[in-house]
């Protein structure tokens, strides 16, 4: 019998290094990618594929801000970007897929969804927007586009200029996870909630509304894993396991750990906020609505993971 996976892989596991950042080098990315999860499939995993798209949305935003300096053209709202990335690599991801499933004689086919996550209109993230995004300004730049905009926030960032940041709340619910649960189990690989999902709050009225914030995309996939009840949820990383004290004399590699021993190294800050921290809060969060295990690896070592040769695995 199948077992379902959620696969979370990052944005910037898309682009390699600054020298290989075109379309065309992010495609040869997820091919690659595309093999180690067919891999998967073939050892018998339903997947959803959900991706990051950080890099991806900071490389619209300055195409229109350069637009709108050169050429005055409309600016793009956030939530769009979010929207757009998701289309592009979608199909990016979705047409890698294909081509390894008919290379390899898998009848299988992948479907790329446009996904909306449900925030809180009151989350406190709103108040406090802290998620850095785009690019950096002078202080007469920013004071331009504070007046342009005056919902927008302008902090300095550690000295290195100002920028944007924008409210990261904590995703409530896929909009889409019925259809997402029926497709998967219908024998159709998906991939969804890209870039953590669109984030959109439910109106009075019941209808939703787009806004300009960014989901973190562990914690998405994290929420869709429990809401379409998946067996297993594997974030991939740029690290073969979970180290503690990680870049030290002492550091030490988890193979397998309890979710009561991670709770543990977390209160021991042994996870770097804004790194490794957000992958193992998703874990906790999987683990304690109802999921049976976790992953977290590398792309590369995702076939040698399953089989539990590598990895770092995560049970209640």
């Amino acid at each position: 019998m199948s077992r379902l996976a959620v696969i979370a892989i990052g944005g910037n596991s898309l682009i390699r290094d600054n020298s290989r950042q075109t379309v065309e080098d992010q495609y040869d990315a997820v091919c690659e990618t595309a093999k180690h999860i067919v891999g998967m499939i073939e050892q018998e995993y339903d997947v959803v594929i959900t991706h990051g798209n950080g890099p991806q949305v900071g490389f619209i935003l300055r195409r229109s801000e350069i637009a709108s300096e050169a050429a005055g053209m409309h600016s793009v709202p956030l939530v769009a970007c979010g929207a757009d990335t998701q289309g592009a690599l979608g199909y990016q991801i979705q047409q890698a897929m294909d081509n390894e499933f008919k290379k390899r004689g898998l009848d299988k086919t992948a479907v790329a969804l446009v996904t909306q996550v449900v925030v809180a209109a009151d989350d406190p993230a709103f108040a406090k927007p802290t998620k850095p995004i785009g690019s950096f300004y002078t202080q007469e730049q920013a004071a331009k586009i504070q007046s342009a905009h005056p919902d927008w926030v302008m902090v300095n960032d550690s000295g290195r200029g100002y920028r944007r940041v924008v409210a990261s709340p904590r995703p409530r619910e896929i909009v889409e996870k019925n259809v997402i649960h029926k497709l998967v189990r219908e024998g159709y690989c998906m991939i969804a909630v890209g870039g953590g999902g669109i984030p959109v709050i439910r109106q009075q009225d019941g209808s939703f509304k787009g806004v300009d914030a960014v989901i973190d995309k562990d914690f998405a996939s994290s929420l869709l894993a429990a809401e379409i009840q998946a067996d297993e949820l594997i974030i991939s990383t740029g690290v073969p396991k979970v180290y503690l004290n990680y870049g030290k004399p002492d550091e030490q590699a988890l193979d397998q750990v309890t979710l009561a021993e991670l709770k543990e190294y977390v209160q021991q800050n042994h996870f770097a906020p804004g790194s490794m921290l957000p992958k193992i809060e998703a874990v906790i969060r999987f683990l304690e609505n109802g999921g049976r295990k976790a992953i977290i690896t590398n792309p590369e070592s995702l076939k040698e993971a399953i089989a539990g040769k590598t990895g770092t695995h995560i049970f209640k």
